[in-house]
């Protein structure tokens, strides 16, 4: 692929590539929906680059559930599961749901615990520890809660690779389904049902769901069994779409392609959080400041992490116990010793980087993945640092925490690079004592003298899936624009092809061939600039955190000669002014 205005590296070293291509039916599509729908023609061909049919517009604009939501007994196993949770609901059983301590476990735990509360039934909860316990299910406590009296439980979010551990529970006969969104191995384990559109037996179409999206499904089916059994004779049938803002937590969070599905729980979503009608987002938005209408960027940057933070730091079942909460005051409660927990996780968190990335610059500069490791590292954080070393060497990224001779690992991947198929790989190469994951985050256990040896293998299987092609930094972008297109009314139009995130990334334009009029640093490594066209129209803008790196350096010295700048715009409603200012992700001189 040809690089984008001939940028082959960029003041942050980045070769800039179109994010979609270009043809000419493109740009045909592009100005059939401009013309259709008066969108500007920018706009029009943005849609078209998605490759979002003239007939399917309407559904992308305002995708709906009636539209999008399959039957959910096209996933396998789910007739079983839903046949043996309907008879637990009917006849009272005491069900227990063992959940993942991330927000999608959290969100997952809430939106099946909710619905079946309204069904009748009461369910125990159990978040396992992150330190003590670690990832998915594990025997001591499928003990633990059959002795509390459940007959069925179900895990959410983990499970499909908890072999041994099902193994323990259906030789107790303890019963089993799992509920789960994470790349599965051709052995399944022992379950009475596996629902899992990642299973090898799925067909993928349903693929792109959060763990919490697939519960929901499960609800659904669950609910329309109860119904034909008549359950609702004399009681209220739930009203499922009420759930759907603990949905888009989940879905925002977990990073999960905003298409399809997705995009319906989520703007669905954002919706019934605006209502305000759970107790315990109500809460968490509270104490976080979140004073405006949700978007996805509060549910990833600011409610998310809080939910988070007891299961990295703090104590493991408290977001999910937030979210279940009708309580007021409990989740008042709830909601400051998150925020409390997150403070502390940012601090941990800092001093761990600062240690990764020391040893992140011993590497070799073409080593296909960053594997750091270390002892006494917080495994709470590992996850979070992984993503900031990701970023920072735009290359996959594992980051390991050691103790007594074994590593708890966790990575995050660029695109192009599948890391979760890679390390279920490592462990069954027997390089791993766990590992899992999807294709742009993993977690694994590993024992300290294979370290190397797991290294090696990473960096051959993503040689291998690069077909030997060095790995360049690359930043994707979608089109040029001149100051003068870079409209309100453009960036008021954009926003009709969100909610943005994975697999709807938000339009990056670049602005040709300005020249900087004015540049200083502001804040805290900040940089403020102001651009001016060759028409002489100028667009202001800001390099958050640039100056640590290479970015902010260039462009203090770039003043008066002419740059491509490359960014997001913003609406900048500053003190009354209904104007309009580019987020600055990159910028190259002219060639």
């Amino acid at each position: 692929m040809q690089s984008f205005l001939g940028v082959d590296r960029s003041f942050t070293g980045k070769r800039w590539i179109p994010r979609h291509g270009t043809d000419a039916e493109t740009d045909r599509v592009g100005l059939a929906i401009a013309q259709r729908f008066g969108f500007p023609e920018l706009v029009g061909r943005l849609i078209a680059a998605r490759k979002i049919g003239l007939d399917e517009i309407e559904a992308f604009l305002d995708p709906t559930l009636k539209s999008l939501m399959p039957d959910p007994g096209v996933l396998q196993d789910m007739a079983p599961c839903v046949e043996r949770l309907a008879k637990a609901v009917r006849d009272g059983e005491r069900i227990a749901v063992f959940s993942d301590y991330d927000v999608d476990g959290a969100t997952s735990a809430a939106v099946l615990i909710r619905y079946l509360r309204w069904v009748g039934a009461d369910p125990l909860l159990y978040i396992p520890d992150r330190i003590s316990e670690g990832y998915g299910p594990n025997a001591p406590a499928l003990m633990k809660l059959k002795a509390q009296g459940a007959s069925l439980i179900l895990t959410l979010d983990c499970g499909v690779t908890a072999y041994d551990p099902l193994r323990e529970a259906a030789a107790a006969g303890i019963e089993v389904i799992v509920i789960d969104h994470h790349m599965a191995e051709p052995e399944l384990p022992k379950a009475l049902a596996i629902v899992n559109p990642n299973r090898i037996d799925e067909d993928g179409s349903l693929g792109h769901l959060a763990a919490c999206g697939v519960t929901f499904l499960v609800a659904v089916a669950l609910n329309r069994a109860l119904r034909e059994s008549g359950h609702f004779t004399g009681r209220q049938e739930p009203n499922l779409l009420h759930l759907l803002d603990l949905v888009a937590l989940g879905t925002v969070c977990d990073v999960v392609p905003l298409k399809g599905l997705n995009r319906a729980f989520v703007i669905q979503g954002l919706k019934v959080m605006a209502k305000r009608g759970n107790k315990g987002l109500v809460a968490l938005a509270d104490v976080a400041g979140v004073d405006a209408r949700p978007e996805p960027y509060h549910l990833g940057f600011v409610l998310g992490p809080r939910v988070n933070a007891g299961g990295r730091v703090g104590k493991s079942d408290l977001g999910a116990r937030l979210l279940l909460t009708d309580s007021p005051e409990e989740a008042a409660a709830l909601a400051a010793e998150l925020d409390s927990f997150n403070t502390d996780r940012r601090e941990i968190e800092a001093q761990v980087l600062a240690e990764a990335e020391a040893l992140a610059a011993e590497q070799p500069e073409d080593a296909p993945a960053i594997v750091v490791a270390a002892e006494n590292w917080h495994p709470g954080v590992i996850g979070i640092v992984a993503g900031r070393l990701k970023e920072r060497y735009d290359r996959p990224a594992c980051v390991i925490a050691l103790d007594n001779g074994t590593g708890k690992g966790s990575g995050r991947s660029v695109p192009g690079v599948s890391l979760g198929p890679a390390v279920i790989a490592a462990h069954q190469a027997g390089l791993l004592l766990a590992g899992g994951g999807h294709a742009m985050a993993a977690g694994f256990t590993i024992e300290a003298g294979k370290l190397d040896a797991f290294r090696a293998f990473l960096g051959e299987r993503i040689h291998s899936e690069l077909e030997g092609e060095p790995m360049v930094p690359t930043l994707s972008v979608d089109a040029p624009l001149a100051i003068a297109g870079a409209s309100r009314e453009l960036v008021d139009t954009i926003q009709k092809v969100g909610p943005f995130g994975a697999g709807n990334s938000e339009p990056r334009f670049v602005l040709t061939d300005v020249r900087l009029v004015d540049v200083r640093e502001v804040g805290t490594g900040h940089v403020r600039c102001v651009f001016t066209g060759p028409d002489g129209r100028r667009l202001k803008g800001i390099a958050f955190r640039a100056l640590e790196g290479d970015l902010g350096p260039a462009l203090l010295k770039s003043s008066g000669r002419p740059i491509h700048v490359a960014g997001h715009l913003r609406p900048d409603d500053w003190n009354g002014r209904s104007d309009v200012q580019i987020l600055i992700d990159d910028a190259a001189d002219v060639s």
